[in-house]
Formats: structure tokens, sequence, C-alpha cells
């Protein structure tokens, strides 16, 4: 059984106001991307890396495989307007076997562990599909100007990346989206709504995605810290 990982990383970057898309920033005169890429390089469980992206940036990928040795990088493919047509882009691109697993994780989620890697894809050879998620630990509230009414929070879950599926699964949940001309927010949302039951595993708050510019300052200061 192998294990293929498919980065979407085709994000204009467009909450955070810098003029580079936000993957491809330095931090410690490293990209972004290559934390990301470096972790998945170190996991004995990942066999082959995927990056879905502009083909602009196509030349920079490539410098980031040779100056950081991303040897699982073996493919580039363009990415989409939407993350689920840059994701169903890697997917047709790759030839897995039906039992063979998809692990996908943004690229802009620099943080992730090993460990946290090593649980999904464990929970998803066991059953199938597998999103990793942490625990809601705030007061949850419905609103707009005005507070309408507060949710329990014991079952809600905030969702991460990775999201790890058997390849059948996630093919047949791509294709069922295209043919409904159903666009999800992630993976786990167009596998759930062909019927598939899907394990939650536990994340990490240090595995939060870089999305705007406050994101980008505390990411500056963990990194930091760990010089």
């Amino acid at each position: 059984m192998k294990t293929y990982a498919i980065i979407p990383s085709g994000g204009l970057g467009k909450r955070a106001n810098f003029p580079l898309p936000k993957q491809y920033l330095k931090f410690n005169n490293k990209e972004l991307i290559a934390y990301t890429l470096q972790v998945l390089q170190s996991s004995n469980l990942i066999d082959e890396i995927v990056v879905a992206a502009q083909n602009t940036f196509f030349e920079l990928l490539e410098i980031i495989k040779k100056n950081f040795g991303i040897s699982k990088l073996n493919l580039l493919v363009e990415g989409g307007e939407e993350r689920q047509i840059s994701v169903f882009n890697a997917l047709r691109a790759i030839n897995p076997e039906d039992d063979d697993l998809v692990l996908i994780h943004d690229a802009v989620r620099p943080l992730i562990t090993k460990e946290i890697i090593y649980d999904a894809i464990q929970n998803a050879k066991e059953f199938g599909a597998a999103v990793v998620a942490i625990k809601a630990k705030d007061t949850l509230l419905k609103g707009n100007d005005f507070v309408n009414e507060y949710l329990e929070r014991s079952e809600i879950f905030y969702v991460q990346t990775p999201q790890v599926f058997k390849y059948h699964i996630l093919k047949k949940a791509f294709l069922k989206a295209k043919e409904d001309n159903f666009i999800g927010t992630d993976e786990s949302m167009l596998v759930h709504r062909i019927g598939y039951k899907i394990k939650i595993v536990n994340g990490s708050s240090l595995n939060f995605k870089i999305t705007t510019d406050e994101d980008i300052r505390l990411l500056s200061m963990i990194l930091k810290s760990f010089k």
C-alpha cells in the first residue's frame, strides 16, 4: 500500500496583504511551503508528493525541491481557481491502486507533525477515511451584529488537514461532486456527502492555517522560538 500526498498550492492569498501568495513567503530564509514539504518528506509513511500550483510558480517549486532535498516531490500539476479543482487535477495525475491512500494537506499549515500524519494514515487504513480536527474549546455563539443563540460545543470540531482517504473512496467522491456541480470546502465534505463515515483524528492548535496577516505574524514568532 502506497501513500500519495497532495498539496494544493494554487491560492493567491487574498486575505493577507502581500503581493506574493503566502505559501511562498519566506520565514528564516525558507519559503513557507518548504516547511510543509520537509515534514512530509521526513515521514516514512509518505511515498510520493504532488503539488498543485499555478504554473508560474513551477520553477520556484523546483528550486525549493533542490534546496531542501524534497526527493519525494515527483509531480507538479496545474492548480485551479478552486481548491477542489487543484486536488482533482492532482488526483487525476497519479496512478494508485484502489486501496492506496491519498493524503491531502494544506501548503500553508507548516507546523504539522509526523505524529499527526502517522495517526491520520493509520486511521485511514482502518476506516477508509480520516480527518484531522481539534475540539472546540471556546464558547460558541450564532448571530450577526448581535447574539442569536449559544451553541453546544461538546460535539463541535475545527477541521484541519491532513485528510486521508483510500483512493477509490476519494475518486468516487470527486466524480460525484463533478457530476452534481458541487463545490465543497474540503475533501472530507465530498466524502461525507456520498455516505462514507470519516474517522476524526486529534490535531493540534499549532497546526493552524496561515490565512491572515495576524497568522503570518504569529508564525514568525513561533519559528523564531524554535531557533
